[in-house]
């Protein structure tokens, strides 16, 4: 019974790696529809969606089947717990940029932005990518460091917000309203994505160590 129940959480953690690479790899297509106005891989980013939300639905059964017929205890209900948290998340940045997505086919074949606001979101996007890599790794390492932040804040990630943001409210802004609102939803997504990146770093850390989120530090 042991055994069998080690191989489903074994599992359940081999569908939360596959779940977070689909998911790098739909940042990666999000960044080429951006920069490019890249129709077709726009739409991998709705394609690459879809797997992952297939993905979080296994994750889902499984997690409620071990919490139903297995009654795990301790670590190992922490180890389940937490899988669920972090497929939630992943999907989260899946949708997240997927609305990103949703920009660059309603805008094409024009670009999403003007040029100056392109290379700014080219930069956000490149941020954003770093993070969920980041959240791949410590999903699939099997002893994280213990002792610190293993997904870190991109302090570059607010700075980069609050730019967009400033740009797109400012009194000179000549290229309408619509525009304006897509790079603060832009931005917003992009932001939204990071965040969940971190918190998955949390929550690998929570489930090694049990400290709780909020007890969980910066440094």
């Amino acid at each position: 019974m042991r055994t069998k129940f080690s191989s489903e959480l074994m599992a359940l953690t081999d569908e939360l790696a596959h779940m977070a690479r689909l998911t790098h790899e739909a940042s990666e297509r999000a960044a080429a529809a951006l920069m490019s106005s890249d129709l077709t891989a726009a739409y991998e980013v709705f394609a690459l969606e879809e797997k992952v939300e297939i993905e979080h639905a296994k994750c889902e059964d499984r997690s409620v089947i071990l919490l139903a017929l297995e009654a795990p205890v301790a670590r190992d209900l922490r180890h389940v717990v937490t899988a669920m948290q972090i497929a939630d998340d992943l999907l989260a940045v899946s949708r997240a940029l997927s609305r990103v997505a949703d920009v660059v086919v309603r805008r094409y074949p024009n670009p999403a932005a003007p040029p100056h606001v392109i290379a700014l979101l080219a930069e956000f996007s490149g941020a954003v990518t770093h993070l969920i890599d980041s959240a791949v790794r410590v999903i699939a390492a099997q002893n994280p460091p213990r002792d610190r932040v293993l997904v870190p804040r991109d302090e570059n990630v607010e700075r980069l917000r609050a730019q967009l943001v400033e740009l797109a409210a400012d009194d000179s802004w000549e290229h309408g309203s619509a525009m304006a609102i897509d790079i603060a939803l832009l931005a917003y997504h992009f932001e939204r994505g990071a965040d969940h990146c971190v918190r998955i770093g949390r929550l690998i850390r929570f489930f090694h160590t049990g400290i709780p989120l909020y007890a969980q530090t910066e440094a």
